[in-house]
């Protein structure tokens, strides 16, 4: 450890938590404390280098005590590394892109995009700053694409301006200078041509297929944005016909709905009630088509009658099924969510045409009211539907359930259907080291179960556009055989705008000319690439080369199948490594009945009143006390874990101002056992921290820290306060020294987690930052035996607890004292009796042997007198 330094800031009165984090927020920005050196960085090298993938929040809405939970996880670690001597590179970066903040636009501002609308100079919203969140979409005005862009991005940027104010607020040691957004010219730049070799190596492609479909948000769902929600259905037993006239087939299902787009039945190849029927066909309820009887081991023996009939599209499954037998596609549903107005052509007499045109136009809904009375007039559904619960598949962000629909999308191989990737994605993450570890499986388990490549495009209108075009043939239909790409020098482009090289804007839409693609990209797409974004990917090949892999990617464990594994293999198909050596998940933060907390939940907790409240670094404190990967309770009306760092936090201010009041001599040496001890039970405690946050557990780096502190502030510091205020004991040196020794590595211990804190005490005696200073370092060479300190504490309790038990104040004299203990611990007590003696007000001490420390007999002044 370092020698002391005399003091160098004024020390307050009364030292309070209170404006801490302005003060030293200001002073932080000014000194330019958490900037990335970048001279440095290249005089160092990767080596010397701790470079971070922060989460880039999405900059629409607020923030919530959950983003405070995880930041302040990465924070702690940041800061450490720092301290240990690493020059840190910390960004931040904004998600701006997405539904959720065209959903805000629409809602704040009263309008809706309509893109066949041109362009309107200096339109003027019809709400400013208003909410406006009930209104309904038919009453937003309609504005064009490039007039909703425009709002989107200036309500993200008022965003950010709030969110960046919190962060500063809650300590994060972020580097202001290196902020990127996910909408930018530098980021559609990089997405772009990220795409675009993905296209080139064959990793990217098109594709006219099922596709899950929300149909208020009118766009196209991956299938990491899926959630399961339980939904009211019912059981529809509905025959079908055997071509041959031998009898009916019952089936059951959830959706008679979807009959029109019915193209087969299935059942398990091991139903013996059904094997008769393979390779036969049966005809249709209603709408009499012929459909085949086939076999498939997804089946469900078990469920209903235990033969489905295969709809274009009802579920997932029924995906499997179309690709796998082969089937045709009979899609009846349009983009809006309802019954398209032509029939298949498959449906040919005029009764079958007669029932089609009872469901046409109308919602799932109503479609499904109207078929069930058609089939119980016909008599072809047997007895009355059969209620039940069962989960359905949601879009995330949505409120209805997800339709299937056939449309063109692009998409990213990413190893469901592509052995040779899918293995390689494992391997790179074995390859990592996750924190804790069991969230590997969770990786592992969402790659080997991926079904289908990554759905990659957008029907929306804020993000990245999809930078290709189409060349249309001599109708004017799109050719999709001949995908149309910019010259990389012109990126970023928008199609919509720009033209394809070799074309004039006058043959956009023309016969022979080209179209523009609409889509943009999904989100994910584009935070897929946060290293690349955050670290000068083809922009600034020095800072690349300097940063990457990045040290840690930190984020929760919801994320793990969508913002992991897409960054995960983006890396993989560019550089074929992974973008970091580890992954640091956080847990949830649950409300005090163990729920999850989310906005949909309505339990969200924002931060900023929590903070103003008890100050940043008890929130800070309750934040770090929680290992990566394990859910916090948070109670708003009872935090007791954060008014135990409020706490600590005033402790520290008072200890290290109660320290520094004693002078240290010059030249002064730590020549006392107690002393000696103290330092060398704090050098214990830096080596299990350091151990602790090398492996990104920082819940025990601050336990075993803490309980040091408190152990030091009731115990060493009343047992040494008496010497070290007496000029003339032949002590006093030592304990003073050893006194501003202990404050300065804890202040750095603790800085971490109490930023602020931390920094407002180091200040009063050292020169400079306190999260610039050095980590503590335990020496080689032991100075003293934690046994002193450790067998005096253990004394000092008893001596108290005697006093108690007399009920007599602990300040009372005492004539005589027997304290017993093991023969080495004695020993360990002799050489630090005078301290005892001191603070015990004791006169004299007899020892005897036993097997633990206790006093065993206490003669108080007051009672001899």
């Amino acid at each position: 450890m370092t020698d002391a330094r005399p003091a160098q800031g004024q020390i307050p009165d009364k030292p309070a938590l209170e404006g801490l984090e302005q003060k030293w927020d200001a002073a932080w920005s000014a000194q330019g404390t958490y900037l990335f050196d970048r001279d440095r960085a290249v005089e160092v090298g990767r080596g010397g280098i701790y470079s971070v993938d922060t989460p880039p929040p999405t900059a629409s809405g607020s923030l919530h005590i959950g983003h405070v939970f995880s930041y302040t996880h990465t924070d702690v670690k940041v800061r450490y590394e720092r301290m240990r001597g690493k020059t840190v590179f910390y960004p931040m970066g904004w998600d701006d892109n997405g539904l959720p903040t065209e959903r805000r636009v629409q809602n704040y501002y009263g309008v809706r995009c309509d893109p066949s609308l041109p362009y309107e100079p200096g339109f003027t919203p019809p709400y400013e700053g208003g909410d406006n969140k009930s209104s309904r979409a038919a009453d937003q005005i309609p504005i064009s694409r490039r007039n909703f862009i425009e709002l989107c991005e200036r309500l993200t940027v008022e965003d950010e301006k709030h969110f960046e104010a919190l962060w500063r607020s809650l300590g994060l040691s972020v580097d202001w200078t290196q902020t990127y957004r996910t909408i930018s010219d530098d980021t559609m730049r990089t997405s772009q041509l990220a795409f675009l070799r993905n296209v080139e190596r064959g990793e990217a492609f098109q594709d006219l297929a099922p596709t899950l479909w929300d149909i208020d948000f009118r766009t196209a769902v991956a299938q990491a944005e899926l959630e399961d929600r339980d939904q009211p259905a019912a059981y529809h037993r509905v025959a079908f016909h055997s071509t041959d006239g031998s009898g009916d087939v019952f089936i059951e299902t959830t959706r008679p709905e979807l009959l029109a787009a019915c193209v087969a039945l299935v059942a398990h190849p091991d139903d013996e009630r059904y094997q008769p029927l393979f390779g036969t066909t049966v005809r249709t309820p209603l709408f009499d088509v012929e459909v085949p009887v086939l076999a498939h081991p997804l089946a469900q023996q078990d469920k209903g009658s235990g033969i489905a009939m295969i709809c274009t599209f009802g579920d997932v499954t029924d995906i499997v099924w179309w690709r796998e037998l082969q089937l045709p596609n009979r899609t009846i549903l349009g983009q809006d969510g309802r019954v398209m107005a032509e029939a298949p052509d498959v449906i040919a007499t005029d009764a079958a045409k007669a029932a089609y045109a009872e469901i046409a136009g109308k919602t799932v809904f109503s479609a499904k009211k109207r078929i069930v009375e058609l089939l119980q007039e016909s008599g072809e559904m047997e007895g009355d539907p059969k209620p039940f619960t069962h989960a359905v598949k949601f879009y995330e962000k949505g409120d209805r359930p997800l339709e299937i629909v056939s449309t063109r999308q692009w998409y990213i191989r990413n190893g469901a259907r592509d052995e040779a990737l899918r293995d390689k994605l494992i391997a790179l993450g074995k390859s990592m080291s996750w924190h804790p570890d069991f969230m590997r499986v969770r990786f592992e388990n969402w790659t080997n179960g991926l079904t289908g490549d990554w759905l990659v495009s957008r029907q929306r209108f804020f993000g990245v556009p999809i930078p290709v075009w189409y060349a249309l043939d001599e109708n004017g239909d799109r050719d999709y055989g001949r995908v149309l790409t910019p010259d990389l020098a012109a990126l970023p482009i928008d199609p919509s705008t720009d033209v394809p090289p070799g074309y004039t804007e006058d043959q956009r839409g023309v016969p022979g000319g080209f179209d523009g693609e609409n889509d943009i990209f999904d989100t994910w797409a584009t935070s897929s690439l946060t290293p690349q974004l955050a670290g000068g990917w083809e922009r600034d090949p020095e800072l690349w080369n300097l940063v990457t892999p990045f040290d840690v990617r930190p984020q929760g464990q919801d994320i793990i199948r969508t913002w992991l594994f897409s960054t995960l293999l983006r890396s993989a198909l560019e550089d074929d490594r992974a973008p970091w050596t580890d992954a640091a998940i956080s847990g949830f933060i649950v409300d005090p009945d163990r729920k999850k907390m989310s906005k949909s939940k309505g339990n969200v907790v924002t931060p900023a009143d929590i903070l103003a409240q008890h100050g940043s670094d008890a929130v800070r404190y309750w934040a770090a006390s929680s290992r990566l990967g394990t859910d916090a309770a948070f109670d708003p009306q009872n935090p007791t874990q954060i008014k135990i760092g409020r706490r600590l936090a005033i402790k520290v201010l008072n200890a290290a101002k109660f320290v520094l009041s004693f002078p240290v001599p010059e030249g002064a040496e730590v020549t006392h056992a107690l002393d000696a001890s103290m330092l060398a039970t704090l050098h214990g405690v830096v080596r299990e921290a350091t151990k602790a946050l090398e492996d990104y557990d920082h819940a025990r780096a601050l336990e075993v820290t803490e309980s040091f502190f408190w152990t030091f502030c009731d115990d060493y510091l009343e047992l040494v306060k008496e010497r070290a205020y007496n000029q003339t004991d032949v002590g006093q040196a030592s304990a003073a020294l050893a006194l501003r020794l202990a404050m300065s590595a804890l202040l750095r211990l603790l800085a971490p987690v109490l930023a602020f804190a931390a920094e407002e005490a180091w200040s009063w005696f050292n020169e400079g930052s306190v999260h610039t200073a050095a980590w503590p370092v335990a020496p080689d060479e032991e100075w003293g035996d934690p046994a002193v300190l450790t067998a005096v504490s253990a004394a000092l309790v008893g001596v108290r607890r005697a006093k108690t038990e007399a009920k007599a104040s602990q300040k009372t004299p005492v004539a005589r004292a027997v304290i017993a203990a093991p023969a080495a611990t004695l020993e360990a007590l002799k050489l630090a009796e005078g301290d005892l003696k001191a603070v015990g007000r004791i006169e004299r001490i007899e020892y005897a042997d036993a097997d633990a420390v206790s006093v065993t007999d206490i003669q108080l002044a007051t009672q001899e007198a």
